[in-house]
């Protein structure tokens, strides 16, 4: 690679992947999906990995996408390529909600949607408490490495404050900037140089 590039190669991931951790996209990651996008990883293995885009919202309502659940004011994310029919979340309910998983700290994903609807229409559900995905992003065994060496993703540990906060595009630099000086200027890199 040309030691002027250099500055894009990806030097700390001695950071493995794992549940409860980040991935960041490098500056030019490909496709609407990926583009400047943060991970929350909530299942790996070797079999393989799940995850969402934290950093992607839609312009939609959670009742607009399910006819049926209550009317609820929450955001709503784009979660990734795969099963894009289907919505997911993570919550911070824990043992409230039957069946979650925990991820990280007081971050969990799923359980029994059944329940959660009654939370949401008895009103004992805050906003800011869950976070609706359409979609999830997922890796079969071994892909995942390969993009991490092939220099796709920077994997970092997450303030789980961070995970649960109004996050946006612009909201990847926030992430980068948390890494390390070294990937400073990826903050500041144009997504297309060509435009520059």
């Amino acid at each position: 690679m040309n030691d002027n590039l250099d500055i894009f190669r990806i030097k700390t991931n001695d950071v493995a992947p794992r549940k409860g951790r980040i991935l960041i996209a490098e500056p030019f990651l490909p496709g609407s999906y990926f583009n400047r996008s943060v991970i929350f990883l909530v299942a790996y293995s070797s079999k393989g990995a799940v995850g969402f885009i934290l950093n992607k919202k839609v312009d939609v309502a959670i009742h607009d996408i399910l006819p049926g659940f209550p009317e609820f004011d929450v955001d709503v994310y784009m979660g990734g390529p795969v099963a894009t029919d289907s919505i997911y979340f993570i919550h911070k309910l824990g043992e409230k909600l039957p069946g979650s998983i925990h991820v990280l700290g007081d971050l969990y994903w799923g359980g029994d949607f059944e329940v959660l609807k009654q939370l949401v229409r008895n009103g004992s559900l805050n906003p800011a408490d869950i976070r609706f995905f359409v979609g999830y992003s997922g890796w079969d065994s071994g892909q995942l490495e390969q993009e991490i060496k092939e220099d796709s993703w920077l994997v970092n540990d997450v303030d789980e404050k961070m995970v649960m906060s109004n996050l946006d595009q612009a909201s990847w630099g926030e992430f980068v900037k948390k890494v390390g000086q070294r990937y400073t200027i990826w903050e500041n890199f144009p997504e297309n140089p060509a435009m520059n």
